[in-house]
């Protein structure tokens, strides 16, 4: 991986291309993000890349971010996230990485926090099929059957039962990358991207390229 970016989600739209084919596309905020800090084997054990990204007030920062913000010589950030790149030591403190980074048919791997669903019953959550709608079977959006008889005598880890639906940390593979505009850090994702608007997506270049 030698290519990442911050971005917040926008939200989806449609586009045509030059024979009237129309693509579903998710619009994707993307950058500016400011190179923070630069990691080497020599001195973190690794290497890697750490971006911060969304201005956020100075008043909001801990004394501890606000000096490491004021030594990379960039301003507050809400975000900061970490990539360990290839070429990690190409990158210079307080750089900043645009939308540019991605070019219209780059594949990418699309990062962020699921939609939450709050409290859901197996059937939203897990797909179940319902039982008999008739009057009087009394098992209409029931769970069913959820633990065995004497032995075991539990219910088995792992069960597919109600629960908190979404809210998790997804990761979409091989999106590809339909448009890019450089003057507005915009770029349109073929297809679906996790997340409510206005999250937080962590994208990369992808890892299963070809398959």
């Amino acid at each position: 991986m030698k290519k990442a970016i911050l971005a917040t989600k926008v939200g989806m739209t449609q586009i045509f291309d030059e024979d009237g084919v129309l693509t579903p596309v998710t619009v994707l905020q993307a950058g500016p993000c400011a190179v923070t800090q630069v990691k080497t084997v020599e001195n973190d054990g690794y290497s890697a890349v750490q971006v911060g990204f969304c201005d956020k007030k100075e008043r909001l920062v801990n004394k501890p971010m606000k000096g490491h913000f004021d030594k990379a010589s960039v301003g507050t950030k809400r975000y900061v996230r970490e990539f360990r790149l290839e070429n990690a030591e190409e990158y210079e403190l307080g750089q900043e990485i645009k939308a540019d980074i991605f070019e219209a048919g780059d594949k990418v791997d699309a990062t962020a926090t699921s939609k939450g669903h709050g409290y859901a019953g197996a059937i939203k959550r897990h797909g179940f099929s319902r039982g008999p709608v008739t009057h009087g079977s009394k098992h209409h959006r029931h769970t069913g059957s959820s633990g065995c008889a004497t032995d075991p005598g539990k219910v088995f880890k792992g069960k597919k039962m109600a629960g908190h639906y979404g809210c998790k940390r997804t990761t979409i593979q091989n999106l590809e990358v339909v448009r890019i505009d450089a003057d507005n850090n915009i770029i349109l994702v073929k297809g679906s991207v996790p997340g409510p608007k206005k999250s937080l997506v962590m994208l990369k270049e992808t890892v299963k390229a070809g398959k």
